[in-house]
């Protein structure tokens, strides 16, 4: 077992690089339709002239608590307090480090992309870039990807004490990132491709992190 482990963490960190080079072309794929107005473009138009009901009430209160899933400092106060009481648990750093890294790399990349192409949000009725405007790509999918994603990845690793037999929880987060993505559509607050730019471009941050991890072998990690 202790010579099969290393060879298991290559093949997982080599299998976590193509991947997130695979989600970074889609997301080069996306900022291309976006900057030459293509295909995708022309679906967020279409999406955006569809009626939308005005949401009032208990369902309006529910659909802002479904985009607080991808909300910056709560996200990352979840995912940073629930590292380090993992790293507590296992006399770790790893877990927090890991959390610390992504945090940075979402902010650092996600957020000079939005500057970058300054894009202006759909409920403003009108779709330039470089006017200041911060909807390309969708800070809140990312952020909802990432730090759930990663939180799930450390639950998996850290409960996990032989091959196949951690707790996953990947339905949860796809769930989660649905949620934003959907209240973000209903609420009018970003266009169609911001939400698939920021999925492709935290997911490839997010695979990243794990290749990462892979990498260097951490002893006080259960697999």
């Amino acid at each position: 077992m202790s010579r099969a482990l290393p060879e298991l963490r290559r093949k997982e960190m080599k299998k976590a690089i193509r991947q997130s080079l695979l989600l970074f072309v889609l997301f080069l794929i996306t900022t291309e339709q976006v900057l030459t107005k293509s295909w995708l473009w022309s679906l967020d138009h279409r999406i955006v002239r569809m009626r939308h009901y005005r949401i009032t009430g208990m369902a309006s209160h529910f659909l802002l608590a479904m985009d607080d899933l991808g909300l910056r400092w709560f996200t990352a106060t979840v995912l940073l307090v629930s590292a380090a009481i993992i790293g507590l648990r296992f006399k770790s750093m790893r877990p927090f480090n890991l959390s610390l890294l992504a945090l940075l790399a979402l902010n650092g990349v996600v957020g000079v992309s939005k500057l970058f192409f300054g894009r202006s949000k759909p409920r403003l009725h009108f779709d330039e870039l470089h006017v200041g405007g911060l909807s390309y790509p969708s800070g809140h999918a990312a952020n909802a990807l990432i730090s759930w994603g990663l939180l799930a990845y450390l639950i998996y690793r850290y409960t996990k004490r032989a091959p196949f037999n951690g707790v996953k929880l990947n339905g949860l987060v796809a769930l989660f990132t649905l949620a934003v993505c959907t209240a973000s559509l209903l609420r009018n607050t970003h266009w169609f491709s911001d939400l698939l730019g920021g999925l492709f471009l935290g997911g490839s941050i997010l695979v990243a992190i794990i290749a990462i991890d892979r990498y260097f072998p951490s002893v006080k990690q259960p697999s």
